[in-house]
């Protein structure tokens, strides 16, 4: 009977056909295979496409499709041939008998909940044609523990978990590859293959990805979450770093294999009547460099040229000039044009709609993400040992690496598959958060979606460990997001006075660092949606007091002594607050606790 449950229950689920191509990698196919296996999604088939190995990857993928033959399938061209990597994925696609199609590069890994959570969303966005996420560039596969620094995410280039219209994403990679997906980030819905196309043979090797992308983004929608499900491992024998190495790739300056690319898409543009359109002029910008090579060279030697010229005056400016002279021409400088009325000249910012209404994840990393993510690195110490962290675990996995031992990731609705603790912070009990668990809080950019804070900041305050730390930001100056407002609610700004009361009543003064971030440049920015990429580190880390984009505040609470008494002397008077708006009344519609993104 048993048996006969978890056949039906497999029926109800749609397949995922997951296709793994590999060439010579019998270094990492194992470990690849092993991450399909240890999927919590269980109905899904696995198609081994080999394309003209030599080494022993043949023989163990051969055995793998021996051993699990109901699971498994080997695939080869005819004669063994190698025919490149778009070849060997539309071979798969082909014997593919999935509702679902998902990629899985031989070097790299897929996390465990990525099809049971991918697929999830597809079935909750019947438009999207397909959806990706953020992948996990791995540099620390090796084991070196000095590999961990260059770890990182890819930006998505949007705000996350949000259906994109078409020809968005084709405009965005376009400018800037880095926020392309990658390849076994996707899960792709089978009839794309079938009303959009396959992937196109010629391009064997790099931006086989991007052409099947540039069909998919130009025509359909498609769904982009903040969520990672892969992991991308980086190694000299990887193809992108062979490309590399051999000169035919290179992602800052002109490189051979991305002019082939381009010229693909302004002929797969033009047959279809794209020209003239936004994308049309966004690739013409992008071809320039490859029509006129001479010109585009002799530009980059200017530019090169400016910045030397300026740099070796400055330094002579330094070496010759008084401090004061020096100071003055800075002053200047920097208030030229406003000593007068009318003087300013606002150029394209005179302007009553924002530059972008998303807070600028369609132009980068928004500038408060930058504020936020400063304020972890400087308190990482704290991001240890048992962890929470509302809405997702980025932040503790990019900050607390090797010292969390345990990551939970808090939600007020059970909608998020990424929670593994579903409560409300402002009425939540023993059972659904139990008192001193964690040693450290993450609570970014959410408070202000709470009406009833004074609950919320209490109920932190009695789920950390005594010695444990709570790390949170709040909005000072931002737009305010009319979808949050209408879903969530969205009740409060706060400065570094407001956040150092309310935080007061629940813990000691002393226990207490609230810290601001921002400047007018970084403000202004900031509400017309710019792009943290398109300011300069400097005005982003100048501090003007007046101006609080973003409050910070590092609580911690009171270590108990032997005798289980608290250790600080102010705490009697922190309790007695902490009881009092305890007994106040709460509100009786509840916001999201769980929106880190803040936006």
């Amino acid at each position: 009977m048993k048996a006969v449950n978890e056949s039906k229950t497999l029926m109800d689920k749609p397949l995922v056909s997951g296709i793994v191509i590999f060439l010579n990698e019998e270094r990492f196919i194992e470990e690849a295979i092993a991450s399909v296996f240890a999927q919590t999604y269980n109905n899904w088939e696995l198609l081994l496409v080999d394309d003209g190995s030599t080494d022993g990857s043949t023989a163990i993928a051969r055995r793998y499709a021996e051993q699990y033959p109901h699971k498994v399938r080997y695939l080869e061209h005819e004669n063994h041939q190698n025919c490149g990597m778009s070849a060997a994925r539309n071979l798969g696609i082909r014997h593919a008998q999935g509702e679902y199609i998902a990629f899985l590069d031989a070097d790299d890994i897929w996390l465990p909940q990525k099809l049971e959570q991918q697929v999830a969303i597809l079935e909750s966005q019947p438009k999207a044609a397909m959806l990706y996420g953020r992948t996990h560039f791995w540099f620390s596969w090796t084991g070196n523990q000095s590999d961990r620094q260059y770890n990182y995410f890819t930006e998505l280039g949007v705000e996350p978990d949000t259906l994109v219209q078409p020809p968005t994403l084709l405009k965005l990679f376009l400018q800037n590859e880095s926020t392309v997906a990658s390849t076994c980030s996707v899960l792709i819905r089978r009839e794309v293959f079938q009303n959009i196309g396959e992937f196109e043979p010629e391009f064997r090797t790099m931006y086989e990805d991007m052409v099947f992308y540039t069909k998919v983004f130009l025509q359909a929608p498609v769904f982009v979450s903040g969520k990672c499900w892969d992991r991308y491992r980086q190694h000299p024998q990887s193809s992108c770093r062979v490309a590399i190495q051999e000169g035919e790739y290179n992602s800052f300056h002109a490189s051979p294999t991305r002019g082939t690319f381009l010229r693909w898409v302004e002929t797969y543009l033009r047959d279809r009547g794209a020209e003239g359109t936004q994308v049309w002029s966004v690739l013409q910008t992008e071809l320039m460099p490859y029509r006129y090579p001479w010109l585009y060279s002799v530009g980059q030697m200017l530019r090169l040229w400016r910045q030397q010229v300026k740099k070796a005056l400055k330094s002579a400016g330094r070496r010759v000039l008084s401090r004061d002279l020096l100071y003055w021409l800075k002053f200047q400088k920097r208030f030229r044009g406003t000593s007068q009325l009318g003087g300013v000249r606002f150029g394209n910012l005179r302007r009553l709609k924002p530059v972008s209404h998303n807070f600028g994840f369609n132009r980068g990393l928004p500038i408060d993400r930058y504020y936020i993510e400063k304020f972890l690195a400087s308190h990482a110490d704290a991001i240890h040992g048992h962890v929470l962290e509302v809405s997702e675990n980025k932040y503790t996995l990019k900050f607390g690496g090797d010292r969390v031992s345990k990551s939970d990731v808090l939600h007020v609705t059970q909608d998020n598959l990424a929670a593994t603790i579903v409560a409300d912070l402002t009425c939540c009990d023993e059972d659904s958060l139990p008192s001193n668990t964690f040693d450290c809080i993450m609570v970014t950019q959410t408070l202000p979606f709470i009406y009833d804070v004074r609950a919320a900041i209490a109920t932190l305050h009695r789920i950390l460990k005594p010695g444990g730390t709570i790390l949170a930001t709040f909005a000072g100056i931002s737009q305010v997001s009319r979808s949050d407002m209408e879903t969530w609610g969205e009740y409060w700004r706060f400065t570094t006075l407001s956040t150092r009361k309310l935080f007061s009543e629940a813990f000691p003064a002393d226990q207490i660092e609230v810290e601001a971030y921002g400047n007018v440049l970084a403000a202004m920015s900031f509400l017309q949606g710019l792009a943290v990429e398109e300011l300069r580190q400097e005005e982003l880390d100048y501090f003007d007091p007046d101006y609080e984009l973003l409050i910070s505040v590092r609580a911690t609470k009171p270590e108990v002594n032997h005798d289980n008494t608290w250790s600080e002397s102010t705490w009697s008077q922190s309790d007695t607050r902490v009881c009092s708006s305890l007994s106040q009344p709460t509100s009786t519609r509840v916001a999201d606790p769980a929106l880190s993104s803040g936006h």
